[in-house]
């Protein structure tokens, strides 16, 4: 007992529950509790009170017999002050023998029903449950508001070999700030860590994990879970607004702060469907510690932001944006995580989420850490993080950040910098099955939802089914597209001919995976200009780049992303600390921008030919793709049997042809759909009086034909049969 006493009292005892609580001596009931501001303590059985005496030579440890076992209190005082609580070591273990084997193993699907900290009643007291996995610590307590950040008071139970320590504390509720104290298995302190599976923080630059209950909460989107499965298919129209919330829109009047997430569920979603969007895609809302990450360096894995509000307030943006039609795509980022100290880094004392070897689990690039993969528990916890957030939040996607880093070990590195595989390949063979497991594990917990993966290279079957030798994922982004356009739409209209192939050359694999076209931040930061500053010419020539540029991208098989104040064409770069220059729109060239794209958007949701087969190539024809001469481009989309045909023709020099013969599909009138240049987008007006009709002259290879006006700059999309 005497070495017992002392390590309890210096918060070395790795296990204090074998000290503390209630136990029998001698067929004796006692009672030992350590309180260290206590100068009496008693245990109080319903309304009979029993003294504890102080241990000798271990100040705040008391003990002794009493007459029955059974819950009780503790009665505290000192100085005239007295308090009564549960003692937390009464209690029995709360995870089951079921949690501690798929603990164990690794395959604990939903962990964060085990791990974390759950606010819950528990043999008869309501408190908080907290578990943490930390195999390599000789001892862990949980530290907070409740006992002063006192780590003698609270130290957990160890559950045998799974490496997770566990502890109810009785009247620990929500809005409770904590972390947890490590020892490691040397003796040493870990920096106190928040919590892995935490679901809540403090507002930075605080650090510590919250107390949040998830339960209760009513949703509203039955409809929307009902029938979400057909908007995030192949076959439908999907047209992101990709946004990061906290410069979308700020209250400058209130001290430039971001905007709420109850705030948002009204002025973003309503903002987004007005203008036609399917889905809003949300930069990293996992909590971070650095504003100028943007999200993508996160700690709190399972904790949505507290920068806008707690988690049911993020319920409640997306629960608005089902009602409203809308989906939410969470960017969700397994490929690194930052070393802040309170973070997942030697979280133990050892390198627990990450490699130990920084050839590994290092990234130059971003100063972060990798995680290995390879470890069971760390592959589980990313693929159970990302069910969590399409279950708990009914969120209907995840785009995968920085693939590209996470399936090559060589990524960004020189000769001798990384380590090769099992086969001496560059491959990483472990971010792959849990990339692999993560997109099966999603889409068969919960149906209807999209994985999106960004990956830069040419990587095969990143959109191809796992049981057919691919990733799994649902859509890939189009980063080959995307680069050679922008290039192409940057330089003079007088250099495009010699360009022409940067235009057209995405067509030859646009059918290789399930494509976004993303026009994403990346693309309008870091100097790189908005759209608008992209563009050559003077400011008219600006803007009727800009929108024969957008005709051409909706036009194009694949669905659409678009970064906030694109739309509107803003000038200046982004900056995550100010939100978007709404005052641009006092401009009729900015309003017109923004008409267009919601125009595009209206149209490309209500004419199948220009989605339904967005991922196939029967779904396009070739038309005119080879008049490098007039930077002219024509093709024909398809949908199915049925659906009219569209053709889209982009003129992408500033000469106008008024006599363009160009080939269609079927004789007979074809409406003017939409053409850039009309005046409600900031145009001149000059088109083909509402459509044209085409006669049995064969041209380009199609079977009619008819005159057509093409505007300088422009993109003229004609609709078979409406009139």
């Amino acid at each position: 007992m005497p070495d017992d006493a002392q390590a309890i009292i210096a918060a070395t005892h790795s296990d204090p529950f074998a000290v503390l609580g209630q136990h029998v001596r001698n067929d004796v009931p006692h009672v030992i509790a350590y309180d260290p501001g206590a100068e009496r303590l008693d245990a109080v059985f319903g309304e009979d009170t029993h003294p504890l005496s102080p241990v000798e030579n271990a100040p705040g440890l008391f003990a002794g017999p009493v007459p029955k076992k059974g819950p009780y209190l503790l009665c505290g005082t000192s100085g005239g002050a007295e308090w009564r609580y549960d003692d937390a070591y009464r209690f029995g273990p709360v995870l089951g023998e079921l949690d501690e084997y798929l603990l164990g193993e690794g395959t604990h699907q939903r962990l964060w029903q085990a791990l974390g900290a759950h606010v819950i009643t528990h043999e008869g007291a309501r408190g908080t449950h907290f578990a943490v996995w930390a195999p390599a610590a000789r001892r862990v307590a949980v530290v907070g508001d409740f006992n002063h950040w006192d780590a003698r008071r609270h130290g957990m139970r160890g559950r045998g070999t799974t490496g997770v320590w566990e502890i109810f504390i009785p009247g620990v509720d929500d809005g409770a700030a904590y972390k947890f104290q490590i020892t490691a298995s040397d003796g040493s302190t870990v920096p106190l860590k928040a919590d892995p599976v935490g679901f809540g923080s403090e507002h930075p630059p605080k650090t510590a994990s919250v107390v949040r209950d998830l339960t209760g909460y009513g949703w509203h989107d039955e409809e929307w879970m009902t029938a979400r499965a057909g908007r995030n298919s192949r076959s439908a129209p999907i047209a992101i607004y990709e946004v990061h919330l906290g410069s979308w829109r700020r209250r400058v009047e209130e001290g430039n702060r971001p905007l709420s997430y109850k705030e948002a569920a009204k002025e973003l979603v309503d903002y987004a469907a007005d203008m036609g969007f399917t889905h809003l895609e949300l930069l990293p809302i996992s909590e971070f510690p650095f504003d100028g990450s943007w999200g993508y360096q996160p700690v709190g894995m399972f904790a949505p932001t507290i920068r806008h509000g707690p988690p049911h307030e993020f319920r409640d943006l997306v629960d608005a944006a089902h009602q409203k039609g809308l989906g939410i795509i969470l960017d969700w980022v397994p490929g690194h995580f930052p070393a802040d100290e309170h973070g997942l880094g030697r979280f133990d004392g050892t390198a627990l989420y990450e490699h130990e070897d920084p050839k590994e689990g290092y990234h130059q690039d971003w100063n972060t850490l990798i995680y290995n993969y390879g470890r069971a528990e760390v592959a589980n916890y990313l693929v159970s993080n990302a069910l969590y957030w399409l279950e708990e939040y009914h969120v209907d996607g995840l785009r995968v950040d920085a693939v590209a880093s996470m399936l090559y070990r060589d990524y960004s590195r020189k000769e001798g910098e990384w380590i090769p595989n099992k086969d001496g390949g560059r491959e990483n063979y472990e971010a792959i099955d849990m990339l692999r497991r993560m997109n099966v594990t999603t889409y068969g917990e919960v149906p209807g939802i999209m994985t999106v993966a960004e990956e830069s290279t040419s990587y095969p079957g990143v959109s191809r089914p796992v049981d057919m030798g691919g990733l799994g994922f649902g859509f890939k982004w189009n980063m080959g597209w995307m680069n050679d356009t922008l290039s192409y739409i940057e330089k003079d209209p007088i250099y495009r001919k010699y360009h022409h192939h940067q235009m057209t050359f995405g067509i030859h694999y646009a059918f290789s995976e399930n494509f976004v076209l993303p026009i994403s931040h990346d693309e309008v930061v870091h100097g790189k200009g908005t759209m608008l500053a992209k563009m050559p010419g003077n400011e008219w020539e600006k803007f009727a780049n800009l929108r024969a540029y957008y005709g051409f991208m909706w036009g194009h098989p694949g669905k659409k992303l678009l970064f906030m104040g694109q739309e509107f064409a803003q000038g200046a770069e982004w900056n995550h600390d100010a939100q978007l220059d709404w005052g641009a729109l006092d401009h009729p060239a900015h309003r017109g921008i923004q008409r267009l794209v919601r125009d595009l958007n209206t149209l490309y949701r209500a004419e199948p030919a220009l989605h339904a087969r967005d991922c196939e190539a029967e779904g396009f024809e070739w038309i005119e793709g080879g008049d490098a001469e007039n930077s002219i481009f024509a093709w024909a989309r398809h949908g199915f049997e049925g659906d009219a045909p569209i053709v889209v023709i982009c003129n992408m020099t500033p000469t106008e042809h008024g006599t363009y013969r160009v080939g269609l599909p079927r004789e007979g009138h074809w409406s003017e759909a939409l053409n850039t240049d009309a005046e409600i987008y900031g145009g001149a007006n000059r088109g083909n009086l509402g459509g044209v009709t085409a006669t049995n002259e064969g041209w380009h290879g199609q079977p009619a034909s008819a005159i057509v006006t093409l505007p300088p700059l422009s993109t003229v999309i004609l609709r078979y049969g409406k009139t």
